[in-house]
């Protein structure tokens, strides 16, 4: 079973006019998911995550910080991107709460795989540093969460944003229970994942694409990379940073892989969950910023998850 973790509080996240990441995101999402293909998706709206569910990943001192800033009318601004609203608090809890669920689902069995359709994005978010429309880092809590309430012993992440996870990186970078593996573009914002950024205790596995590399290089370098550590590493539960700006619509990035790019990394990637996991697959939306690359690729990418 497939669950599709979505709320209606993921449009109330504002941000600039002009901004990439706004809600028509979630209404492209969200149409894409209502075609008949996916009627079988047990559809549920995500609790807010609780402030000590995000202190998993981030200390307790920034987080009340980051909600004590939230404004109660207009927009304040954490970095030339990223942007706090009236109904960001409680978007953001919802997305880090539907990536918890998530998990809690997989790991005793109530479902297979989840999909998190929540905004904003969460890895570029750093232990103590929102950036990149980023607040919270989603999949860091869902793996932290994983180990703590249901004791996996080693948690894998796998980012395909065509921007690095540079949040993901910095938080596991000293952790060797946790293996983080990410293809992007390089050079582009945030300047981070090369192929020398390698961890602590080499957990960290950087895959980087050259601008306009197309669908056969990124099939080779996840091929290469990213799919030979993840089978070495046999993870308890794998969660996927799903972003789909390396689609060749978007305009932030100069990556051109299709839909089906992405549908055959998530393929791959459940290839090696059923082998070493039961099948355990978390994924929650980060990137993906024209809406018709990114309502494609969504749908790719669920389709796959819900074994087609």
């Amino acid at each position: 079973m497939t669950v599709l973790f979505y709320h209606e509080a993921a449009l109330a996240h504002r941000t600039p006019h002009g901004h990439p990441e706004r809600p028509e995101r979630m209404k492209a999402v969200q149409e894409a998911l209502a075609a008949e293909a996916f009627a079988g998706l047990d559809r549920r709206a995500p609790e807010p995550a609780t402030l000590e569910q995000v202190m998993l990943a981030h200390p307790e001192e920034w987080v009340r910080a980051i909600v004590g800033a939230a404004p109660k009318e207009g927009l304040v601004h954490l970095d030339s991107d990223t942007v706090l609203s009236p109904g960001t608090i409680d978007c953001v809890l919802r997305g880090v709460g539907a990536a918890v669920q998530g998990v809690d689902l997989v790991m005793t069995g109530a479902a297979k795989t989840v999909f998190s359709g929540m905004r904003p994005p969460g890895h570029h978010a750093e232990r103590t540093k929102a950036m990149g429309f980023c607040v919270f880092n989603n999949v860091a809590v869902a793996a932290r969460h994983a180990q703590k309430a249901h004791g996996a012993e080693r948690v894998a992440i796998v980012d395909w944003d065509v921007h690095h996870g540079n949040g993901t990186q910095d938080i596991f970078w000293s952790d060797p229970s946790v293996l983080f593996c990410s293809t992007h573009q390089m050079p582009l914002y945030p300047g981070t994942g090369a192929v020398s950024e390698t961890g602590e205790h080499g957990t960290i596995v950087n895959a980087p694409l050259k601008p306009f590399a197309d669908g056969d290089a990124f099939r080779e370098a996840f091929e290469s990379r990213i799919l030979t550590r993840l089978n070495a590493f046999k993870p308890d539960l794998i969660v996927i940073s799903a972003g789909f700006d390396a689609h060749w619509r978007d305009p932030l990035a100069n990556l051109m892989l299709e839909a089906e790019d992405f549908a055959w990394a998530t393929r791959r990637v459940m290839e090696v969950a059923d082998r070493s996991c039961g099948g355990r697959i978390v994924s929650a939306l980060e990137g993906g910023y024209d809406l018709k690359g990114l309502a494609d690729s969504v749908a790719a990418h669920v389709e796959v998850l819900m074994g087609g």
